[in-house]
């Protein structure tokens, strides 16, 4: 039985981890964390069909103090167990047609897109000691591969959000060197290209599809064969698209 946090759960992707996480026998999940800056409709209603296993957890990713607040309430519900599964799934994608010089709000999108991971990850660095499984999967994009930047330079014009990915894949790196010896497995991963309000209708994948292939990836991974790694999911029918995105399990170049 493990237990997860999963940042951001309000909607999108991360509500998906929730509702896929919560619906898993017990013998594999025992608690989600569904953290969010506030208690919407969609999470109230996943609560009420799992008050056992779903817990509400307001947190601002931004705020120190919210953090840690957050946490004092995980650590009581866990009741001096550790938790076994952080992800940070947090992002904003602003997009900027006309180039990266127009962005101005660069300051805010790196505070979302790789503080918050930092700030959530360091507070509850405690109880991931105290876990099982001690692993830390956070939400990257093959947009913040440097390698592939010319393959998407045109297609995705969001500048902004791939320099903030970027940044945590760099972040993500640090806490796997700093952490290698104490049992962690910390890796990022892409959740490929996903009809949410981030991805819009003409995406490649649904939530369900996504989820489910990140949370495989989660389940299997190890820190000898994942820790400190850039992982892409592996969707079946996916492997060799002749569209831009391919979803073939591998890594993907920094």
């Amino acid at each position: 039985m493990a237990s997860y946090l999963v940042t951001g759960s309000s909607k999108g992707l991360n509500l998906g981890f929730c509702n896929i996480l919560a619906s898993k026998p017990a013998s594999e999940v025992s608690k989600v964390f569904a953290t969010a800056r506030r208690h919407t409709d969609a999470l109230k209603d996943l609560i009420s069909r799992y008050p056992q296993r779903v817990e509400f957890v307001l947190m601002d990713v931004l705020s120190e103090e919210s953090v840690q607040k957050a946490t004092e309430q995980v650590e009581k519900s866990l009741g001096g167990k550790g938790l076994d599964v952080l992800i940070n799934g947090v992002g904003i994608m602003p997009f900027a047609p006309e180039g990266v010089h127009t962005v101005n709000n660069l300051d805010f999108i790196l505070n979302s897109n790789v503080l918050g991971a930092h700030l959530v990850t360091r507070n509850i660095l405690p109880l991931l000691r105290k876990g099982n499984l001690k692993k830390v999967a956070n939400i990257s994009t093959s947009l913040g591969s440097i390698t592939l930047a010319p393959k998407y330079h045109t297609h995705m014009p969001t500048p902004a959000y791939k320099i903030s990915k970027a940044a945590l894949n760099m972040l993500t790196v640090q806490y796997a060197m700093d952490f290698a010896d104490q049992g962690f497995t910390f890796f990022a991963i892409c959740p490929g290209w996903v009809k949410t309000d981030l991805g819009g209708e003409f995406a490649d994948l649904t939530i369900e599809q996504s989820v489910n292939a990140i949370l495989n990836v989660v389940f299997n991974s190890t820190p000898q064969a994942n820790n400190g790694k850039f992982m892409n999911i592996h969707v079946p029918g996916w492997e060799r698209s002749e569209g831009i995105n391919q979803y073939n399990g591998g890594e993907i170049p920094w």
